[in-house]
């Protein structure tokens, strides 16, 4: 049977009938009036389940998951002001409705119905997803909170501290406020919760500033897998450097006192603490899910019979604030009003082209205070002696990390994140000097976990500040990859734009490194960054090319608010020669604080017509190799750098090609999923000249004196060269 018809039935008896559950006495400071106000914000959250599970059956609605039994959130809203940002659980549209009461002007019913119908006038993802969230409200949208909205809620928290050290130019936040961030007793066990808890309590161990209140709301089951009675309880009662707290989500009294606690600990202390909050799950997990098909039919009564909405009724009744039967009225007031408003918001507009729903994968272009570069004065106090060097070449190490000094002179919002970017200055030394120069605020040295890395980039993001987080390795980024497309990218998409996360990552990547690491410090996949919607990948292969191709990644970053990763390859970070020993032909000079390379613009070396040699990052270097010995053959070549490998740069490259009689592909990443795949695809579908691919195998990399040879060599592309024009003779 339907449960969510037996609850609402049983509702409407048990109420009129005053058959209520038994419990503790009402007992707090909850005021009658806040007390009827949070019963009502309960009563309009149940009534929109019912509504979103009858627009779904007639058709109307697309997507349930609903919130019935965890009512008790609207008292934690209560107990927090509308400012302090809130990392919701998907069953929280009691926090938003109680929220929404702390600020004027809202239509929240209208407003959460626009979502359940997937109306393009929704208000916070406009059409694209059923998704709690507001940008007036301080509630950006998650769209699925197993956990991944954790680590970047750490570092909303941490940005509140350093904001008030450092002040970012589009500072979101209150100086004062505190982040909330809230999911269920089976998300805790995710390894992404456990990396972020443990992240809290590390930095909290070092009296670093952090207004983090965590709350787990236990129903005691995921899906249909059940929490053991007194695991939460017992795993987050003790952990070091997390104030725990509990309270009865059935009881609004209980929850509101315990949560005015817990928020005052939090915003006075400036410490995480960890809100224990009992609920009951109602109408079974999501959709059309029966929950007596893995629970027993007197499990699931039990559950039902500790209604939160009935316990509210019977604590109002005892603290003399609202009868029982004006309880009934609001409830069915409640339930009429928003069958009305969900008759019109059916009738709503939908998104119906591509271009309707992509609209909001690239964010707006934001307004940012103008510079001039920085000052000679500021320079010279940044880099000291090492202006010296910088009209003499140099290898790329060293240039993105003068290109990072002159870009953290000029923009004060900038900070570094990583492990062993401050003291040690990184594992090949390209960010040393920087914590020197820059100070440990804006040069972090993070605990080892990706993870945490990338959510504090994104929580820095979200109150201004423009990270630049650092991924040891690429073969490390595959631990914590859904931290940018599940998290950061989705977050204009969802958002309609109001919301953004800008950052540039940079990643040290790529093989071609002689004996070290394998596969671990040696990795040619980028498939997982090139799938993702919205992030641009920039490539660089000399030191020239990385400054003035870092220059524009921030700029990207900062006035377009893009996600940007700088994929660095580490075999050319301190490549010297390009010919022979001793030419320093790698080398270059450290270009003009001004100079950058605009988004989209490749690279082309030599004006030869007889085969262009498409590539990038180490395929340029040895292409550029190949291009000599193919020339000592009286074949003319020209070596194109693409330098942006998503989106790719179709039109400069189609204008770079023409003329040529021949295209060859250098691919130093996997023939399956690499990014000739996507070349060879856009070269087939535009242009009429004959074009091949030398690509790596789909292979691992091994250790020792094999290090290479998976991969394309300048001996493979000039053979692959010579083949593809003998072919077509």
């Amino acid at each position: 049977m339907d449960r969510a018809a037996i609850v609402h039935e049983n509702f409407l008896r048990l109420v009129a009938s005053e058959d209520l559950p038994q419990g503790r006495a009402p007992d707090g400071s909850l005021t009658p009036d806040l007390a009827v106000a949070l019963y009502r914000a309960g009563c309009l959250s149940r009534a929109l389940d019912l509504e979103s599970r009858a627009m779904q059956k007639a058709g109307q609605g697309f997507y349930t998951i609903g919130s019935s039994g965890h009512e008790g959130m609207a008292a934690v809203a209560a107990a927090l002001r509308p400012t302090d940002m809130a990392f919701l659980h998907y069953r929280d549209a009691a926090f938003q409705i109680a929220r929404a009461d702390q600020v004027p002007g809202q239509t929240i019913a209208w407003d959460m119905l626009l979502s359940f119908a997937a109306s393009s006038e929704d208000p916070i993802s406009g059409g694209r997803h059923k998704v709690l969230g507001s940008r007036r409200l301080m509630i950006p949208p998650q769209t699925s909170t197993i956990a991944s909205h954790l680590p970047k809620a750490v570092g909303a928290a941490y940005s509140l501290g350093l904001a008030r050290r450092h002040r970012p130019e589009h500072q979101t936040l209150e100086d004062d406020g505190l982040v909330l961030c809230s999911f269920g007793d089976a998300s805790a066990n995710h390894s992404t919760a456990q990396g972020a808890f443990n992240t809290a309590s590390w930095t909290a161990y070092q009296s670093h500033p952090l207004p983090l209140l965590f709350i787990c709301e236990d129903n005691g089951i995921g899906i249909s897998v059940k929490t053991p009675e007194g695991w939460i309880a017992s795993s987050f009662s003790k952990r070091p450097g997390l104030r725990y707290f509990a309270c009865d989500g059935l009881d609004l009294y209980d929850t509101y006192r315990v949560a005015c606690e817990a928020a005052a600990f939090v915003r006075t202390r400036r410490k995480p603490a960890f809100l224990h909050l009992r609920t009951v799950r109602l109408y079974g997990h999501a959709g059309a899910d029966v929950p007596t098909t893995y629970m027993s039919k007197a499990e699931v009564e039990a559950e039902e019979a500790n209604d939160p909405l009935l316990h509210s009724v019977r604590l109002l009744g005892q603290a003399g604030a609202l009868k029982p039967s004006d309880a009934l009225n609001i409830y069915q007031e409640t339930r009429a009003r928003v069958s009305r408003i969900a008759t019109e918001v059916v009738t709503r507009p939908r998104l119906e082209t591509a271009s309707d729903v992509m609209s909001s994968l690239i964010p707006p272009r934001r307004k940012c205070r103008p510079t001039n570069g920085p000052t000679p004065e500021a320079r010279a106090r940044a880099f000291g002696p090492d202006q010296r060097a910088m009209d003499e070449p140099q290898i790329m190490s060293r240039l993105i990390n003068w290109a990072l000094t002159d870009l953290m002179v000029e923009h004060p919002e900038i900070v570094l994140m990583g492990e062993d970017v401050g003291r040690k200055g990184g594992v090949y030394g390209v960010t040393q000097k920087l914590v020197a120069r820059f100070g440990p605020d804006r040069v972090i040295d993070t605990l080892l976990d990706e993870q945490s890395i990338l959510g504090l980039g994104i929580g820095l993001a979200h109150n201004g500040f423009l990270p630049v987080p650092e991924i040891q390795f690429l073969a490390y980024l595959h631990n914590a990859e859904d931290q940018l497309r599940g998290e950061a990218a989705t977050l204009p998409f969802f958002s309609n734009g109001q919301f953004t996360n800008p950052m540039v990552l940079r990643i040290a990547g790529l093989g071609y490194q002689k004996g070290f690491g394998g596969h671990f410090h040696n990795d040619n996949s980028v498939a997982v960054l090139r799938d993702i919607p919205g992030l641009i990948l920039a490539c660089p292969s000399h030191g020239g090319d990385a400054a003035r191709m870092l220059r524009e990644c921030v700029r990207l970053s900062r006035e377009e608010q893009r996600i940007v990763v700088f994929l660095e390859p580490i075999a050319l970070y301190p490549m010297r020669d390009l010919h022979v020993a001793g030419d320093g032909g790698w080398l270059q000079t450290y270009p003009n604080p001004s100079e950058r390379i605009p988004f989209g613009e490749v690279g082309v070396t030599g004006e030869g017509t007889d085969i262009a040699i498409v590539t990038f990052g180490n395929g340029h270097y040895l292409s550029r190799q190949a291009q000599a010995l193919l020339e000592a053959e009286g074949m003319k070549a020209r070596v194109i750098d693409l330098r942006w490998l998503s989106p790719l740069p179709d039109a400069a490259l189609l204008k770079a090609v023409e003329g040529c009689g021949y295209v060859l592909i250098v691919d130093e990443t996997r023939r399956s999923g690499g990014v000739s795949e996507a070349l060879m695809t856009l070269l087939t579908e535009r242009i009429a000249i004959p074009h091949a691919r030398l690509a790596a195998h789909d292979s691992f990399i091994a250790t020792g004196p094999a290090y290479a040879v998976t991969m394309p060599s300048t001996e493979g592309i000039v053979d692959a060269a010579k083949a593809l024009m003998e072919q077509t003779k």
